[in-house]
């Protein structure tokens, strides 16, 4: 396996300290607004890789941290009144609930700055008498001209370098590039007492002290977004391996921007879009695979027209899924006779190689994501031209069907079974609404009673009044378990030789962006592409 390691700069052939474990550190949000779209593309690249390592049989030790305590955070409080702390709980239970909607697995460890305050005084006391920080009226600053390979990471000059992008620039300092570990407090701010007076630590050593309580002195990997290389990563550095007399981290792993017509996505540009606001427009699963369709480290330019490429990729592989299911659940447990050799298998498992050697090469989710295209095509292949009365044939398709789910774990990209718009879901209530006040209008009561039998199974109840029917329900009702409703209601159309209302359903069907096929095996049904 092959990783870009940006302190060289280059592909390195991934070791890790012990054999099948990675110890891995992937800086997490500052709490004090919503996630937007680009925190959130470390957010999926990082756990697609932290699945992948998983899946090639590494046991993965994952920590992300909360940054609670910062002076962004202290601003939001005091415009909204809320108290600091109390304020960063409430948008971590935000970001879970985003990063969990995003099928984002949870970390082993999710460490906040405001419960790691004696290690950092400690770990800032030790740097001052190692001779990497001083103090100045209760601020303390790191020393960068003490530590001979300050700027490795970024490969800047330090006489070329400005003070880092958090802090102000301070005649008090040694070196407008010193930078603080630790902040006094100022008047009616939030604080926790050390050897130089109350304060606050600094940015940069929170990760520092973190990383080093839950996964030691030296990391496998440590990852996060281009914009973290300078100053936070360098100054992690800096600070780590002055503490501990030893390299911090064997693999740094950063992400490409997302950009808005080529500048980057931020909330200090206001050039942002927050994440919960797309998943109201966009299914989750389809800003995932959003997100990691393109190479990692490569930047990622921000339209809908690329979302709305990525609804209707994301819907083809959906699509195989179903097909493939109605092919295998078509034939009864054992009938027919059992195929011969097949090529299907074979060709999906050698695309299970390819799709391991793309990831294994610098973790190249785009070329991967090109080999299980190729393996959908074969499985639609195999379904159009096979016979779903052999036996054999569907413990085949099974089977490979079995290696195109584990790669999908992989990447994470089935998060909803269905990953259907919601207008969609409405678009198919109002057909059963139509179709039932048809059938009332026309005193088919067997039909009416039906369909609203099929829309209880969803926890859906039609309420009939002098407008018309309409529909009430709780939660998100899904796609598949309605479209198998009107598929049936269909073939009972159609059995009855009423020919209108099956031809209503597909036609209205294809009104709102799904179609339906009639086969040998029945009909299907598919979101439009």
């Amino acid at each position: 396996m092959q990783i870009h390691n940006t302190l060289s700069g280059q592909k390195e052939e991934f070791q890790p300290l012990e054999p099948n474990k990675v110890k891995m550190y992937v800086c997490g949000p500052t709490t004090y607004n919503f996630i937007h779209l680009g925190n959130a593309r470390p957010l999926v690249v990082f756990d697609c890789l932290r699945r992948y390592l998983a899946f090639r049989g590494y046991d993965v030790f994952y920590v992300q941290n909360f940054t609670d305590v910062d002076d962004k955070i202290i601003d939001r409080s005091r415009e909204l009144g809320e108290e600091p702390l109390q304020l960063a709980a409430r948008f971590i239970g935000e970001y879970f609930r985003d990063a969990d909607a995003l099928g984002i697995m949870r970390a082993n460890i999710h460490p906040r700055v405001s419960e790691h305050m004696t290690e950092i005084v400690e770990a800032v006391g030790v740097l001052i008498e190692k001779g990497f920080a001083y103090v100045v009226d209760g601020d303390v600053y790191y020393r960068v001209r003490a530590f001979a390979d300050y700027g490795k990471l970024s490969n800047r000059n330090l006489d070329d370098m400005l003070a880092g992008a958090r802090v102000e620039v301070d005649g008090r300092k040694e070196d407008s590039a010193d930078f603080a570990l630790w902040k006094s407090a100022r008047e009616g701010e939030l604080f926790w007492e050390s050897p130089w007076g109350p304060g606050r630590p600094g940015w940069h050593i929170e990760c520092s002290v973190m990383s080093n309580r839950y996964l030691g002195k030296t990391l496998d990997i440590h990852g996060g977004g281009n914009d973290l290389v300078f100053p936070h990563h360098e100054n992690e550095i800096a600070q780590s391996e002055a503490l501990n007399g030893q390299k911090f981290v064997n693999y740094w792993m950063h992400n490409g921007f997302i950009t808005i017509n080529n500048e980057k996505m931020s909330k200090s540009l206001g050039n942002f879009f927050i994440l919960r606001d797309v998943l109201d427009k966009y299914p989750a699963d389809v800003v995932r695979y959003y997100l990691i369709a393109t190479h990692y480290r490569s930047p990622l330019d921000f339209d809908d027209t690329k979302l709305e490429e990525a609804r209707r990729a994301l819907g083809r592989l959906k699509n195989t899924l179903v097909l493939a299911g109605e092919f295998i659940a078509a034939g009864a447990e054992e009938s027919g006779t059992v195929a011969g050799e097949s090529r299907l298998l074979a060709e999906i498992k050698q695309l299970e190689l390819d799709f391991i050697e793309a990831m294994d090469d610098d973790f190249n989710t785009a070329r991967a994501m090109g080999c299980y295209f190729e393996m959908a095509r074969a499985l639609n292949s195999f379904v159009a031209a096979g016979d779903s009365q052999d036996a054999g044939q569907r413990r085949e398709l099974s089977e490979a069907i079995g290696i195109f789910r584990k790669l999908g774990d992989v990447l994470g990209i089935f998060i909803e079974a269905e990953g259907s718009r919601p207008e969609q879901v409405e678009g198919v209530l109002e057909i059963y609404v139509e179709l039932r006040q048809a059938a009332r209008k026309e005193k088919d009561w067997a039909s009416a009673d039906r369909i609203r039998d099929i829309l209880g199974e969803s926890g859906i109840q039609i309420q009939d009044g002098s407008e018309g029917s309409k529909c009430r329900y709780d939660g998100s009702p899904g796609l598949e378990a309605l479209m198998g409703g009107l598929m049936e209601l269909r073939v009972m159309f159609r059995g009855k030789k009423d020919f209108a209302k099956a031809d209503l359903i597909r036609d209205e069907l294809r009104k709102k962006g799904i179609i339906v096929e009639d086969t040998k095996d029945g009909a299907r049904w598919r979101i439009l592409d």
